[in-house]
């Protein structure tokens, strides 16, 4: 029986199926089994199966770009797809995650917060769409992370300043959504912009989501997409956050500009830009839940997928998660026991203290201590890039002996939370989830198993 397992057992149980689930969203693997080419035709299958067929002998060349945590590993499989027919590529992917390329060069970049070199990249990949004409192909590789890597300061605005209002969005708890609308209007390649300095050659994007409800619009800044936000949302978010007076003036006159009509608009639906461009979403987190769920049942659990779209609070979430959990033990419901209950999404941690850690530590961390003393009950957390905020962890397993042995080695858990100091926590327990870099990304898996 399944109940009979040890905990050592369950949490090994709970990281195989964390693998499977990193597994089936490999883009390398999505990419080749969606794209062949046949007798100069090229053939791609979208997610939804509908199919898309170009005849490549219109094309005089091809260029690949691409920006993202997978774009090495996405441009490793167009490499192999197209051999010889690849002209020339540049993309941007984050320190660490380098993978061998042939025709395609490698900018390596700053993640979360983008650096000089994540601008050099974008700078190199203006220069490469330049040299593109209305008989030419662009192949655009986009996956998480693409905003930060792609940085392209907008106007007068420094870089500096535009990694101090990043860092200032990511510390006050905004979500991706309000993030990339303010990236997005203070940036000359995102929003549309990059399709606009394809124009007008043919641009055919491969994007991994890493975002709630996968708008193509919001993942990335949607270098390629039309931008359904404005300079009125973005100058609004900032007023929401009380982050007005903390930007640099260059930043609020830009985007006060904007809002007077005396800077331009991102592109918009409908724009000639676009005329050519087929955006085309090669993966999601329920991809990746769907691969844990099966596995999950293979190993005799009953299985329950949630949501792919949990967002809010990471301690709120961690509450109601482990609610599930107890309602488990004590009804049977939603599920019965053995359960595996899952969820997927990215939630959000507003920083109080200045410890080290990240969203799924601090998860795992929120949820021990709701679950200490409850028998038989595992949780585990990760991020599927493989990385969890700025440390070398993908997240954390707990389990309902995490908080009696933590206080045996005289650590204090309601201490690192409150201090945002999840690492050193599971560290010291041996509680840490390190896979190294994944080369995907399709925002957090979270596997509560229950025996």
């Amino acid at each position: 029986m399944l109940g009979n397992f040890s905990l050592d057992e369950m949490k090994r149980m709970g990281k195989a199926i964390f693998s499977k689930a990193l597994s089936a969203v490999d883009p390398s693997k999505i990419l080749k089994d969606g794209i062949r080419i046949e007798k100069d035709r090229l053939w791609i299958r979208s997610e939804e199966n509908s199919e898309m067929i170009f005849n490549l002998n219109t094309f005089n060349k091809i260029f690949l770009v691409g920006t993202g945590k997978a774009s090495n590993s996405m441009a490793q499989a167009i490499e192999e797809i197209f051999g010889d027919r690849m002209t020339q590529g540049v993309i941007t992917t984050k320190y660490g995650h380098l993978l061998p390329l042939k025709k395609t060069e490698i900018v390596e970049a700053g993640h979360p917060i983008p650096d000089q070199k994540g601008y050099e990249g974008a700078k190199k990949i203006q220069s490469l769409l330049k040299e593109s004409g209305s008989k030419d192909l662009v192949i655009f590789l986009l996956s998480g992370g693409g905003s930060a890597l792609l940085p392209f300061p907008a106007g007068s605005i420094e870089l500096k300043e535009k990694r101090e209002v990043t860092q200032l969005l990511l510390d006050c708890g905004a979500d991706i959504k309000e993030i990339n609308t303010i990236r997005k209007h203070i940036s000359r390649i995102k929003g549309g912009w990059l399709a606009r300095w394809a124009y007008p050659s043919t641009v055919i994007g491969f994007i991994l989501s890493d975002v709630v409800g996968d708008q193509l619009d919001v993942i990335g800044s949607g270098p390629t997409v039309p931008d359904l936000s404005t300079f009125d949302e973005a100058w609004e978010i900032l007023k929401k956050y009380g982050l007005l007076n903390k930007i640099a003036s260059s930043i609020q006159k830009h985007l006060q500009l904007g809002k007077e009509g005396k800077v331009e608009e991102t592109p918009k639906p409908g724009d000639i830009v676009f005329e050519r461009v087929y955006n085309s979403l090669i993966g999601s987190n329920i991809l990746a839940l769907r691969a844990a769920e099966k596995e999950a049942k293979s190993l005799g659990f009953n299985t329950l997928i949630l949501s792919s779209s949990i967002e809010g609070e990471t301690r709120e979430a961690a509450r109601f998660h482990t609610a599930i959990a107890k309602e488990v033990i004590s009804s049977g419901n939603p599920i019965p026991k053995p359960a595996c209950i899952l969820s997927g999404g990215e939630t959000t941690v507003t920083i109080k203290g200045n410890g080290l850690g990240g969203r799924n530590q601090e998860f795992a961390l929120s949820g021990a201590l709701e679950i200490s003393g409850i028998e038989k009950v595992v949780l585990l957390s990760g991020g599927t890039d493989g990385t969890d905020g700025p440390t070398d962890a993908t997240g954390a397993v707990a389990d309902h002996t995490t908080i009696q042995r933590a206080k045996s080695m005289g650590l204090d858990p309601k201490a690192h939370l409150e201090n945002n100091d999840a690492y050193p926590f599971f560290q010291k327990l041996g509680d840490l989830l390190i896979t190294g870099p994944t080369h995907t990304n399709v925002m957090d898996v979270r596997i509560l198993l229950i025996a």
